[in-house]
């Protein structure tokens, strides 16, 4: 006989002489081997990353999300760069019923200086640091000092609100309100500064409030402060209440407490694993990589019941608890390598999204996935041995409310399993129909934390001069001058005009918007000296080679107008052959790339779900097995993405991500249910449809716990204060509820109406348990002969 080449010794070792983990479990069966040393190296890691928590911290910088995202976020940069950008500076909105009285305008004059000499000030725009050229080569404050009566503090505010654009967007039309805007030192606000310059800004403000003034702050760095608090309020409430409910649920479906804190200890480890993993990698959490904690912990209570079902399954059929341990990881630890590889397939496509902090929590995602399959395979069996060690006893049988559904599925399967399965795929085809109409959508305050004190004041201030939302175009000049040649200027107004033309009169500042001087008379440089450097730089560059154009919109925006906004004055800059100006600034960047992520993220969905039903047909040597899974894998996502079209949400940036996951996380269930079947098929010679029955009476209500505890320890989620995450749990518990009838009623009736496709089945070469069996274990291998059944001959 010719000896065999290596090439198919190497493809038969990948195609078939394996399990369907891919051989991963053997870091179980290692720990089986060598239980001291297994128990010694997750000590030290546990320990290892005990020492960083100390350090865990949450990035407050919503840019960290839209880093290196694409052409927007480049612009934005280069904006930055070049002028800087209004988008971190503090808006302080002052009311009062009587601030045309001179008393109370001083009052708020000598407020305005302390702002603008506040430690973390670098400057400051208020009408009180406006001036206006003499006339006699110097400049003299746009608000006179000294005035005594109301009239004429009503018409020095009403002469700048009516013909000043800059005071235009400070002082309400009824003259009862001001906004006073403080520019911060970005190096003092780096890391905790943020939160210093807040209570330096409160205590002060704080001395000026009474009757006669009402104070807000708002702006982005009080945004992204109350996202922040917010952010760690609900990651405390979700580790605490997922914990506490996980548990809860393991009580009531194993009736034993001792078994609800075996199958809680798993994901604690885990959760500490991930934690410090991440603070290893990344320094910190960001919004987006905070939420890893919490799937890690429904990951592993999940697979920590799969692994207690069985094992007390084993246990109660008769098999010495210890052994029942091992047989469990052999035959659970392939199954549970392959849901960690889907997972991590879902985890993973997200990393080719633009993006830096979808990309951290690709990275972050893919870590959890791995923690929690190493928790599995070396934690699990370490407690439960030392558990038996202490004395714990067989629990009572599981809860009946867990099985209920079982039984009904089952007749369902046998009695209606044709019609189910045309239904099914029918309801599958159609639910493609909103995936293809689903468009992105950005919302700023979906963003923000619910009730938010500087949200609200943001939409008084919308309300009272129309916005101070910056929207800017970065206009390159042609003739290099400081002060600006004549031909720059033209261009400056030019562009200046289009921008006013969409968000109104008044509602645009650049040197063009000086006009009011220059026609009286003033020189450029006149101007220039009287709004002072600082404000100087947020119209055109030192060397004069670039200049700024900043319109003023509403915060509140959605992101459909705004594109639509923004592709008109594109238009009208190309018609008017000034084609080279950037549009830009924050909410532009968030609403373009946000676009562009979301897409990106789509296309990794699709991918994703490719990916893993080719996945669970290599895995299984069959692509019979991935057929079976398409139904019931795909019914979860598309109906969750038709609840989105229907409700008008749309597509997020977290809804898209929760989407994936939730896919990577579905899957697991079907692929625990294959693996049951096939095992019965193959290795216990069970016919098909005896299969199927076991499979669903063995770990049917593992299944509905795992959907149980997956749901009630996300469900939490959907009461955070901040809507992006709570909208993410609140797909993701659907998507799972949804999983839960795809695995537990469509994929039987599959298996039941296809029973001459699936009959091949029982000959599949790769194993579902990979291990050296015990004789009273029953999941040998039947190709090699080895274990308590015989060897079933090929075809």
């Amino acid at each position: 006989m010719r000896e065999e080449s290596w090439v198919n010794r190497l493809w038969r070792r990948i195609a078939y002489d394996r399990s369907i983990g891919f051989g991963f479990e053997h870091v179980g069966l290692t720990t089986l081997r060598f239980p001291r040393i297994m128990a010694l190296i997750a000590l030290a890691f546990t320990i290892l990353c005990f020492t960083q928590l100390p350090r865990a911290n949450v990035d407050g910088d919503l840019m960290r999300v839209y880093a290196h995202s694409g052409h927007y976020y480049d612009a934005y940069e280069r904006l930055s760069e070049t002028f800087g950008t209004f988008e971190n500076d503090i808006y302080v909105l002052v009311n009062s019923p009587s601030l045309t009285d001179p008393a109370t305008l001083e009052k708020v004059r000598e407020l305005a200086f302390d702002l603008e000499l506040n430690e973390f000030a670098v400057g400051s725009m208020s009408p009180f640091t406006l001036r206006k050229p003499s006339g006699e080569g110097g400049s003299v404050p746009a608000v006179p000092e000294g005035m005594t009566d109301f009239a004429q503090v009503a018409r020095a505010l009403s002469d700048l609100q009516q013909n000043d654009p800059m005071m235009r967007n400070l002082i309400t039309p009824d003259l009862t309100g001001m906004v006073l805007i403080m520019f911060p030192n970005q190096a003092m606000t780096k890391g905790d500064g943020t939160k210093a310059m807040l209570v330096s800004l409160r205590e002060m403000l704080s001395y000026y409030e009474g009757d006669d003034l009402q104070i807000e702050l708002t702006g982005p760095p009080i945004w992204t402060s109350e996202m922040l608090n917010a952010a760690v309020d609900d990651q405390i409430k979700f580790t605490v209440y997922g914990f506490a409910l996980g548990a809860l649920i393991a009580l009531l479906a194993l009736r034993s407490l001792t078994g609800a804190l075996l199958v809680a200890a798993t994901p604690f480890v885990a959760v500490m694993w991930s934690m410090g993993s991440v603070i290893m990698m990344f320094g910190s959490f960001s919004f987006l990589t905070i939420i890893v904690t919490t799937l890690v912990i429904v990951m592993a209570f999940a697979e920590s019941m799969f692994f207690i079902f069985n094992w007390l399954a084993y246990w109660r059929d008769g098999m010495e608890p210890h052994k029942a341990v091992d047989a469990t990881l052999k035959l659970v630890g392939p199954a549970t390598a392959l849901t960690t590889l889907t997972t991590l397939v879902a985890f993973v496509s997200l990393y080719f999204s633009p993006g830096q902090g979808v990309q951290e929590f690709a990275i972050a995602g893919a870590m959890g996935c791995c923690i929690v399959f190493l928790c599995l395979m070396t934690v699990m069996p370490l407690l439960l041995k030392m558990a038996l060690q202490l004395g714990f006893k067989l629990p009572r049988t599981p809860s009946f409310a867990l099985n209920a559904p079982v039984p009904v599925a089952w007749k369902l399967a046998t009695k209606l399993g044709r019609p189910i399965t045309v239904l099914s795929v029918v309801l599958v085809g159609l639910l493609f129909v909103p995936y293809f109409l689903i468009q992105p959508r950005f919302s700023l305050q979906d963003f923000m934390a619910r009730g938010s004190d500087a949200m609200s004041a943001a939409e008084e201030i919308d309300q009272g001069v129309g916005g101070v939302a910056p929207l800017y175009v970065r206009v390159p000049l042609a003739d290099n001058d400081p002060n600006l040649s004549t031909r720059d200027f033209e261009t400056l107004r030019t562009v200046h005009e289009i921008i006013e033309g969409e968000l109104g009169e008044n509602k645009v500042i650049s040197i063009a918007s000086m006009s009011n001087y220059t026609d009286n008379g003033f020189s450029r440089e006149d101007v220039f000296d009287a709004v002072g450097p600082f404000m100087k730089r947020r119209f055109i560059t030192e060397d004069g080679t670039q200049g700024l154009v900043t319109g003023f919109m509403a915060t509140i925006i959605e992101s459909d107008a705004l594109k639509q906004m923004v592709a008109r004055i594109d238009d009208k800059l190309a018609d008017a052959g000034i084609a080279d100006a950037e549009i830009g600034g924050f909410r532009v960047l968030t609403t373009f790339a946000t676009d562009d992520i979301v897409r990106s993220l789509q296309i990794s969905l699709s991918i994703s779900v490719v990916i893993n039903i080719f996945l669970i047909g290599f895995a299984f040597g069959s692509m019979r097995v991935a057929v079976a899974s398409i139904v019931p894998n795909m019914f979860p996502i598309l109906g969750t993405e038709a609840y989105l079209w229907l409700s008008g949400s749309g597509l997020q940036l977290t809804t898209v991500i929760a989407l994936t996951i939730a896919f990577g996380i579905a899957v697991n269930d079907t692929i625990h249910f294959l693996s049951h079947y096939v095992h019965g098929r193959r290795e216990e010679h069970r016919d098909h449809l005896g299969s199927v029955k076991n499979t669903m009476e063995r770990i049917g209500g593992a299944i509905v716990a795992t959907t149980v505890i997956l749901c009630v320890g996300t469900i939490i989620v959907a009461f955070s204060e901040l809507p992006q995450v709570a909208l993410f749990g609140t797909l993701f518990v659907l998507s799972l509820a949804l999983a839960l009838i795809g695995d537990l009623f469509m994929l039987p009736a599959i298996l039941v109406a296809g029973a001459k496709f699936f009959a091949p089945l029982g000959r599949i070469r790769v194993r579902t348990a990979d291990h050296d069996p015990t004789p009273d274990d029953p999941t040998g291998d039947t190709l090699t002969g080895r274990g308590p059944y015989p060897v079933r001959p090929e075809p």
